[in-house]
């Protein structure tokens, strides 16, 4: 994270010209504009950013009058809340009433009241790197409660009493851990001590606002470090439970690996795409529940099922797309198969590209990703088995094609030169033909009929 530009009091900060055209229009209408948020936050930083949020004294109905005629389309889904939306030049913009937003106990609706001024606002908001605004159309910066002095010290606090910043929305626990991964700043210790306190309230959130911050922590820059924070403070209980089991008690005599760590580490070494850190998340899951301790060591036997089944199980109460789902369970499942590759022969590292499919390179990663070994020479031998697999994988698919492995006939061939009709049989006939393309490698037509025809007089069929 670079460091932030730290205005002088009463300085301007340069805004994007679609906020100062507003600015100006709200001035004209008798009415408070500020630019607010996680932008002010960027612009401080340098850093892009995306949709622009507003804060105003004028009423969701005078702030729609202001946008009627101005505005490229106009949104009204967040009125209830105080919030217009809007589109203006291909941005989109959320003006909001001064306010301040409570959730009562055991609910998940906010109960919204609106406040007088801009300073009420923001001593509401989630932390004070997110509580600075700019005045429009003037750029008068404004900080009441230290988020530039927090910004440049990496310090992720809270306007006020941040146990009154949780009640507030008790989603802000997670998304302090969120900006540890995106930000790379280090929570006060009252802000962990408040969420050691107050993580049950997360019980009231939605499960698709849980995943949403779950993702963007997944795919920040430093998510280990937040992951940490995340189950020091007792908050994994409340959403993802199986990541503090992983603090497995350590075989005395075997010594086997801190399993919890290896996780962090894991989720850190795979590049930010969401599926794949979501595999990393997941992939030992399944060790609790398989650990035995053997003679020959402790001993994890298929936790790599009972992982994908554990990590269907959590997505799916956690709302992910059922796409998502099924890639990150046939990712845990396969984790492990690179582990018998100094016996692989070419039908068998044809059956690897096969199964993982369009997932191959995910795969490939995150077994590179799993070998956190601290041993130097175990290290270079596993990184060189990989090497050699994925050589060979590219030195087949050059030869073979392998994205598009298919059965060497499809299912009307097959029928025509049987001479039988749509069933159970055709699907058995193909299998057949793909197992023996798998093992063999292409097969032209003329030995793909011969081998159908073998394969058919054994059966009876012809």
């Amino acid at each position: 994270m670079s460091g932030p530009t730290r205005p002088d009091r009463g300085a301007r900060l340069e805004v994007p010209p679609v906020a100062s055209e507003l600015g100006e229009r709200f001035r004209l209408a008798g009415h408070q504009l500020y630019l607010v948020g996680g932008v002010v936050r960027d612009l401080l930083l340098g850093r892009d950013h995306g949709d622009l949020d507003f804060a105003t004294d004028a009423s969701p109905t005078e702030t729609t009058r202001v946008l009627r005629g101005w505005a490229d389309r106009l949104y009204l889904v967040g009125v209830r809340f105080g919030t217009v939306g809007a589109r203006k030049d291909g941005r989109v913009l959320e003006i909001t009433t001064f306010r301040e937003e409570v959730y009562p106990e055991q609910t998940r609706k906010p109960a919204v009241t609106f406040a007088k001024d801009v300073e009420t606002d923001l001593s509401r908001r989630d932390f004070t790197i997110n509580a600075m605004a700019v005045r429009l159309p003037e750029g008068e910066f404004v900080d009441p409660f230290g988020g530039v002095r927090d910004l440049a010290a990496k310090r992720l606090d809270t306007p006020l009493d941040p146990e009154l910043a949780f009640s507030d929305d008790p989603l802000r626990m997670l998304r302090a851990a969120r900006f540890v991964s995106q930000l790379e700043v280090t929570p006060a210790p009252r802000v962990l001590e408040a969420i050691r306190r107050m993580h049950g309230r997360l019980a009231i959130v939605s499960a698709e606002r849980i995943s949403e911050e779950l993702s963007k922590l997944l795919v920040g820059s430093r998510p280990g470090r937040a992951l940490e924070v995340v189950v020091s403070t007792g908050l994994a209980e409340e959403f993802l439970p199986e990541l503090p089991a992983l603090r497995l008690e350590q075989d005395p005599i075997h010594k086997h690996k801190d399993v919890l760590h290896h996780t962090y580490a894991v989720v850190e070494r795979c590049e930010p795409d969401l599926v794949l850190r979501l595999a990393a998340l997941f992939h030992d899951v399944g060790k609790p529940a398989t650990r035995r301790i053997t003679p020959e060591g402790v001993q994890f036997h298929h936790h790599e099922v009972v992982g994908a089944r554990m990590a269907r199980e959590r997505l799916q109460a956690l709302r992910y797309p059922a796409a998502v789902v099924d890639d990150v369970c046939r990712l845990v499942e396969m984790h492990l198969r690179f582990h018998g590759y100094t016996e692989w022969t070419d039908s068998a590292v044809r059956r690897y590209v096969r199964e993982a499919g369009p997932l191959l390179d995910r795969l490939n990663q995150l077994t590179r990703a799993d070998c956190t070994t601290r041993n130097p020479f175990k290290a270079k031998q596993l990184a060189a088995l990989q090497d050699d697999l994925e050589e060979r994988i590219a030195r087949l698919a050059e030869q073979e094609n392998l994205e598009a492995m298919r059965p060497p006939l499809d299912g009307n061939e097959v029928m025509a030169h049987l001479g039988i009709q749509p069933g159970p049989v055709v699907g058995e006939a193909l299998q057949h033909l793909m197992e023996l393309r798998l093992e063999r490698g292409p097969i032209d037509k003329d030995e793909a009929y011969r081998l159908l025809d073998a394969w058919a007089s054994e059966r009876g069929i012809r």
